[in-house]
């Protein structure tokens, strides 16, 4: 069987598995070695240029030299040429064997999981977003410098999808303002010895997230105009239906704000009452009963109170998963190389937190 990465037997080939068994992954396609062949005889050519009087002739280390640096602009430049068998999985191992030598670090399993193509998944981003707003807060130094610039390009992606789909613009600024907080930290305390590269970049970074800040602050919802059925015309039974199908308080206030109906139905207490049950244990609420002036407990500000002393439950349409045999994290609908005889028995969905736990040495 093949291993799953580098090691001392295995000098770095790819491998994918097929009906056939595994087969090894070329690193380059036949189109982009014929390029290259191309690219390789212009070395044997004589380069005129000028008219016809001044004819300028090269010599074959000049030309050796312009076909080297053409070879190397079109293996960057011609992705659409490029068929590297990239792994939307990474391997966690924490500690060196004779099979696999180092460890894998947070830096590096960001770069290999595609995050870049999970926030085009509405499933997937929300969990996204919550995993840069863990990173901003405290992992944002133990980025590598590569890593660092990926994050700002994902960041940048949010924030445009947000702005162009206007889909929950409040998460995205409660990133933004954690990650600005951070940064504004680390740039006036130890910037200098944590940040990778100048602090000139960082400061230009800064700005362009007070630039974020400001687009989302001044984000217009645009109304949709539809003559068919609208929420409003909705029976109250149902109504009542989707909202205690939320999981968070801010959205159940928003959508009260819709209609003085949906208001009436956000306001009920039974509903506050689920949310903090759903949330937080009894002793936990118990500790922080908040009466109201009828006497009764008022479980909308249970709610907001307890939110700042204990975490709530988080609600994901799709996470990353990590299988406890192969030691591999990766997303569930690409699979990985699994030598399980019941895969499914292995895997264990992977929350924000966890996945940065994942990586604590």
């Amino acid at each position: 069987m093949p291993f799953l990465g580098q090691d001392w037997r295995s000098p770095g080939w790819r491998w994918v598995k097929t009906e056939d068994g595994w087969k090894r992954c070329e690193p380059f396609s036949h189109a982009l070695e014929d390029g290259n062949n191309q690219l390789n005889d212009i070395s044997h050519t004589v380069i005129i240029t000028g008219d016809d009087e001044n004819e300028e002739v090269y010599n074959t280390e000049d030309c050796e030299f312009a076909a080297k640096k053409r070879k190397k602009d079109h293996f960057r430049n011609n992705t659409d040429s490029q068929c590297f068998y990239r792994e939307k999985w990474i391997y966690v191992h924490k500690e060196s064997t004779k099979e696999r030598h180092g460890y894998c670090t947070l830096g590096e399993a960001f770069n290999r999981l595609d995050f870049s193509s999970a926030i085009q998944d509405i499933r997937r981003f929300n969990y996204v977003v919550k995993l840069l707003q863990l990173i901003a807060k405290s992992q944002l130094t133990s980025l590598s410098g590569a890593a660092q610039k990926n994050y700002f390009n994902i960041l940048d992606k949010i924030v445009q999808k947000v702005l162009e789909d206007q889909y929950n613009p409040r998460l995205i600024k409660d990133l933004l303002q954690d990650l600005s907080s951070t940064l504004c930290i680390l740039i006036r305390g130890v910037g200098k010895s944590v940040l990778v590269g100048n602090i000139n970049i960082w400061i230009c970074r800064l700005e362009t997230i007070l630039l974020w800040q400001q687009q989302l602050k001044n984000l217009q919802m645009n109304k949709q105009v539809n003559n068919g059925l609208t929420l409003s015309d909705l029976p109250l039974h149902m109504l009542n239906n989707i909202l205690y199908r939320f999981s968070d308080g801010w959205d159940i206030i928003t959508l009260g704000q819709v209609t003085p109906t949906l208001y009436m139905l956000s306001e009920d207490r039974q509903l506050w009452k689920k949310l903090c049950q759903y949330h937080f244990a009894e002793k936990q609420f118990c500790r922080h009963l908040i009466p109201s002036e009828k006497g009764h407990i008022d479980w909308k500000l249970m709610y907001f109170a307890l939110q700042k002393y204990y975490p709530i439950k988080e609600q994901y349409g799709d996470t990353l998963h990590f299988c406890r045999h192969c030691s591999i994290l990766f997303w569930k609908d690409t699979g990985h190389p699994c030598t399980a005889s019941d895969p499914n028995t292995c895997l264990m969905p992977v929350s924000p937190q966890h996945f940065i736990d994942l990586f604590k040495f």
